[in-house]
């Protein structure tokens, strides 16, 4: 007869790179969840602004139909980079970033675990924000095809906008992120064609507008609540996430 032995020797190893990727993405999204300067950006300022446009937008002529589409916008660029870039800056000040190097996961790990946990974040947002503006009054021309461009380009803005929050964190002292982080939200949100439409600006400042993923995100979210979509707005975020993400590849520092 023949015992069954029990095996305790130790057997070190790193999890499978899909598992490890999803338990950072987990806590990096309840981390997020937790800070209330973050939660102010990401949530009460969409909504706020979606708010009031929709119970006054008449009065300024705001488009009922376009303008949650651009609070939806406005919300996918809060998330995936002012916050990304804030959150990840004060963690490789404070040494957490350094000490996850000590951790299976690479570069491409903490950078895919990061843009997980705020595309999921993003998710919710976009969703709450969707569900208020429709009890509002909002009713979009819901098409396939344009809701499926909208998607695709929400993903591919997600990948650009926290990938270049990456680069900025990774490069900045933490101060100077969060300065230069809000700057370019604010000047982005104001005048880079993401909540106001395209058109509504000088013809000289159009085209290049037109290049850069926050005017091509606006200007596919508010097509698609019109019941229309672009394909070259979608081939310049996808060119977008792909420099995007080299640049953070290069750019991102573990340690200050």
């Amino acid at each position: 007869m023949t015992r069954a032995t029990l095996d305790l020797s130790p057997s070190p190893g790193a999890a499978p790179r899909a598992r490890r990727i999803l338990a950072h993405a987990r806590t990096e999204a309840s981390l997020l969840l937790r800070n209330g300067e973050q939660l102010l950006l990401a949530l009460v300022i969409p909504l706020g602004l979606l708010v009031a446009g929709m119970l006054f937008g008449d009065r300024i002529g705001l488009d009922p139909v376009a303008f949650p589409a651009s609070v939806l916008a406005l919300a996918l660029w809060s998330t995936s980079f002012t916050s990304l870039a804030i959150t990840t800056a004060f963690e490789r000040r404070y040494g957490v970033l350094e000490r996850l190097v000590a951790t299976p996961l690479t570069r491409s790990d903490l950078i895919t675990g990061k843009a997980l946990a705020s595309a999921s974040i993003a998710g919710g947002q976009v969703l709450l924000v969707a569900v208020v503006a429709v009890a509002l009054g909002w009713r979009p021309e819901v098409q396939p095809l344009p809701l499926l461009g909208a998607v695709v380009a929400a993903v591919l803005a997600l990948v650009a906008f926290a990938s270049f929050a990456l680069a900025l964190a990774g490069r900045l002292r933490a101060e100077a992120t969060l300065a230069v982080a809000n700057l370019i939200y604010l000047v982005v949100a104001a005048g880079g064609a993401l909540v106001l439409p395209l058109a509504s600006y000088p013809a000289w400042a159009q085209p290049l507008l037109a290049a850069l993923p926050p005017a091509q995100l606006g200007e596919t979210l508010r097509g698609a609540a019109s019941g229309s979509v672009s394909p070259l707005h979608l081939v310049g975020l996808a060119l977008w996430a792909a420099v995007a993400l080299l640049v953070a590849r290069k750019a991102f520092r573990w340690t200050s």
